[in-house]
């Protein structure tokens, strides 16, 4: 239990690797700001490194390297080993992350303003969205049935969009004496979109039709379009180091792409693995995995059936259920780190630290364990005992002090076919806000830890 800051004991070289490591994480996360374009980065990428689309097979072979892709929202990467029906070794990441999505109606006009209407997406405090530059992200498709990819905000060059706050001069009696929770409510998380006038007197809004003008002129898109889009508001700009030492990194995202970038590096590095192993990068977790891109559906059946009707003469369900069953997976989510200014909702015995390395959460679920999985200690032991073997530097901690909160993950997703599943990732600190940070150490060990685990 005598852990340590891992920057104590790192060589000049480990350091410069751990650095290099940080740029190619940074450079990807920047590229992929919505689960849409995490999925398209990463689908170019598993191509690069001898991954097919599983649909393009007839069967498979031990050293296979397929991919799935669920509705441009989940990815779904495979090495396939000798024995399937053994089970395989999965870490599952969401690749969803807290935002603001537009309305299916979005822009209204309020004193000569074009304001986009939004409904926030998971946990967020709505207090930081505002009086910050913003950038729009998505799709649309129109009425020919064209998609029309958008990026708007991350360019120099390109316009950004903001949630305007009261100025403190003027805040005394609207908004001074609301909680935090409600320092700017849901229904104000309105952007700016346009403050400019078409010159036509027969208009009665004067100011949105000129953004729909500049919308149709050059995306194509109407206002009915809408309605067929998924358009998300997310911080404008990239990530950054973070302090005189840069061993930290900050940045929007980071839960959990984290944990899926580094899911994904490890993957890359296996070579003829003895068990199947797989990076299951999953939707919708922020809101309780609801939807047909969440781990709570029948995908993982779905897949896992596919990969054994491709290996399996005599296929059938009770050898799926037998390989779910016999299957071991990493939750790989974030968890809380220390944090130095607000102690006090920590157990500092029972904690995770930033630099500490890869955290594991024997329990993340609310008061009295609510909606946790509670991993088995034999399962903890067989990860504990290659993990040391390895030299992998890795840390326990909770979420808080009992009744202090809590936070779910897709654990109990998991758990529900048998899987032995245990939650393990970095922690974070400033966690769903727009602006999270990680340690470049913790990137660095995860990496390392996700490598092993696919060995057991």
């Amino acid at each position: 239990m005598n852990r340590e800051n891992l920057w104590k004991n790192y060589t000049e070289d480990e350091k410069k690797r751990i650095f290099e490591f940080s740029e190619e994480y940074k450079a990807y996360l920047d590229s992929a700001k919505t689960e849409r374009e995490f999925v398209t980065v990463t689908e170019e990428e598993l191509k690069k490194n001898g991954f097919v689309n599983i649909n393009e097979k007839t069967e498979l072979k031990t050293g296979d390297k397929v991919y799935f892709n669920n509705r441009d929202k989940n990815l779904i990467a495979v090495i396939v080993g000798k024995d399937i029906k053994s089970g395989i070794n999965m870490i599952v990441s969401h690749i969803d992350s807290p935002r603001l999505d537009l309305k299916p109606n979005p822009i209204k006009e309020e004193e000569e303003f074009a304001l986009l209407n939004t409904h926030y997406y998971g946990g967020i405090k709505k207090y930081q969205w505002a009086a910050t530059p913003l950038a729009l992200h998505g799709v649309v498709f129109l009425a020919d049935g064209k998609k029309v990819t958008l990026s708007i905000g991350e360019k120099d060059t390109d316009p950004v969009f903001s949630v305007p706050d009261i100025l403190p001069h003027l805040s005394y009696k609207v908004q001074d004496d609301r909680n935090t929770r409600e320092v700017i409510k849901g229904e104000e998380l309105k952007l700016l979109f346009g403050n400019m006038p078409v010159n036509d007197e027969n208009v009665k809004k004067q100011t949105k039709q000129l953004v729909l003008n500049k919308l149709k002129e050059e995306y194509g898109i109407e206002e009915d379009d809408f309605i067929t889009a998924e358009l998300e508001v997310v911080p404008a700009g990239k990530l950054r180091d973070v302090g005189i030492d840069q061993s930290m990194i900050g940045g929007y995202g980071q839960d959990d792409r984290i944990c899926a970038y580094t899911s994904l590096r490890a993957l890359y590095e296996v070579e003829n693995p003895e068990k199947t192993v797989m990076v299951y990068l999953t939707d919708k977790e922020e809101i309780g995995s609801e939807g047909s891109t969440s781990l709570k559906t029948t995908l993982p059946e779905l897949i896992v059936g596919k990969l054994l009707s491709m290996t399996e003469k005599n296929y059938n369900d009770q050898i799926l259920r037998e390989t779910l069953w016999n299957s071991k997976a990493l939750s790989s989510d974030v968890t809380a780190a220390m944090n130095p200014v607000f102690k006090s909702v920590h157990d500092p015995e029972n904690v995770a630290r930033l630099s500490y390395g890869l955290a594991f959460a024997k329990y993340t679920g609310s008061r009295g364990k609510v909606s946790a999985n509670d991993a088995d200690a034999e399962f903890i032991q067989e990860i504990r005992q290659i993990f040391n073997k390895n030299d992998i530097k890795y840390q326990f901690g909770g979420f808080g002090k009992v009744d202090e909160g809590g936070g779910g993950t897709v654990a109990k997703f998991l758990a529900y076919y048998g899987i032995r599943t245990i939650d393990a990732g970095p922690a974070l600190l400033s966690m769903h806000s727009l602006f999270e940070i990680s340690s470049k150490a913790d990137l660095y060990e995860t990496y390392r830890a996700y490598k092993v685990f696919f060995e057991i």
